[in-house]
């Protein structure tokens, strides 16, 4: 077998959800070894956790300058070959240019940045550099979904008309009615999170799924958006309307105050012999409608699935997988785009879409703060 990627990760440390979530998907495939990284900003705490989860310390460095300058002094067969970017969205510019400047692969958080003029430079520093990089929109990592993206772009569902997306989460509806506590969540705080909330954390999820399913780009927008009170200055519930051409349209809806509600992310992508829906919170069955037959239900490790999406399916049918599986599946496309070999270009979202979605994020918050109003995207 071919050696492991030297994977280092910086932030995810503590008992942040979205650490765990990559250190797991990083192992799925034995692809990668973490080796080091900048887990907390203060050094006692980063080495305290690298001991936590068993990993030597001599590789854990007190930022991101230090990381980069012990690295250079390894041999390239010692050296990280690919960094895990899990820190608040203000970081993700200045840590992942930095490293791709330095010549290391990059997995990135979602969003790419905090603006789209930060999104561009970064673009153009991983063409120059060639280096890979992926930005981690988990959900596509799941085997069904690619199946459903493979049968969508071959036809099976015909010309696509409408296509109706749907993210609700109810995590800050407890949250944001106190004006106190509201005002320590760094999701809330722009100098952190960027220009928005919601379309930035998950309207950007329910966004790229609407492209990566159809294979079309989203041509204008309109963004209907709340902040709930007046002094939150970032919006945490939204409505966009969304059109692919004249007569391909649709809508992203997303919330972070639709109380009760987990992680609601639904599909629904109609055509003109067909449709689509699928749940993320029930990631197994496809649902495929026609006006002709009853509806059929796709689940993922069955022969009848495509390539791409049993090359991401682990266990026999009827063995659940989940979103650690989807993580995994896109580090394994990751890993596979590092050692030089085929891959398929849905296996990973690249940083061109990380780009896509720094554009509607900024261009529904132009589009809800001038009244409403359709944007070219």
């Amino acid at each position: 077998m071919a050696k492991k990627i030297k994977l280092g990760i910086l932030g995810g440390g503590g008992d942040s959800l979205i650490g765990v979530l990559h250190r797991v998907a990083s192992a799925m495939h034995d692809q990668f070894e973490i080796v080091g990284g900048v887990f907390n900003p203060d050094i006692d705490k980063s080495i305290a956790f690298a001991e936590e989860i068993g990993l030597p310390t001599n590789r854990i460095y007190k930022d991101l300058d230090a990381f980069v300058a012990g690295e250079a002094k390894l041999s390239e067969d010692e050296r990280i070959q690919v960094v895990s970017v899990l820190t608040p969205n203000f970081l993700h510019f200045p840590m992942a240019k930095k490293l791709v400047d330095n010549g290391f692969h990059v997995i990135c958080e979602k969003p790419l940045t905090t603006s789209l003029e930060e999104a561009v430079i970064l673009e153009e520093a991983v063409k120059k550099a060639q280096t890979v990089f992926a930005v981690t929109y988990t959900y596509t990592g799941y085997p069904i979904v690619r199946q459903m993206r493979e049968m969508i772009q071959s036809g099976v569902i015909g010309e696509v008309h409408k296509v109706d997306i749907q993210y609700y989460q109810g995590w800050i509806n407890p949250i944001l009615h106190d004006k106190k506590v509201r005002e320590t969540i760094w999701r809330l705080d722009p100098t952190k999170a960027g220009i928005s909330s919601c379309i930035g954390d998950i309207g950007t999820h329910a966004f790229n799924m609407a492209e990566y399913l159809t294979g079309k780009e989203v041509k204008t927008i309109l963004a209907d958006l709340n902040t709930r009170y007046e002094d939150v200055q970032l919006d945490v519930d939204g409505t966009v309307l969304i059109r692919f051409s004249d007569y391909s349209k649709g809508v992203i809806r997303a919330s972070q105050i639709a109380t009760g509600e987990e992680n609601g992310l639904t599909v629904k992508i109609y055509g003109s012999k067909g449709g689509f829906n699928w749940e993320q919170e029930n990631p197994n069955f496809l649902y495929h409608l026609t006006d002709d037959k009853p509806v059929q239900i796709l689940k993922p490790g069955h022969a009848y699935n495509g390539e791409v999406s049993l090359d991401g399916t682990k266990l026999p049918p009827g063995h659940p997988e989940g979103i650690f599986d989807s993580m995994g599946n896109i580090y394994y496309g990751v890993a596979k785009a590092i050692r030089g070999l085929d891959y398929d270009n849905g296996e990973f979202i690249n940083v061109y879409d990380g780009v896509r979605g720094m554009k509607f994020i900024e261009k529904c918050v132009e589009s809800h703060q001038s009244g409403n109003v359709w944007l070219d995207l």
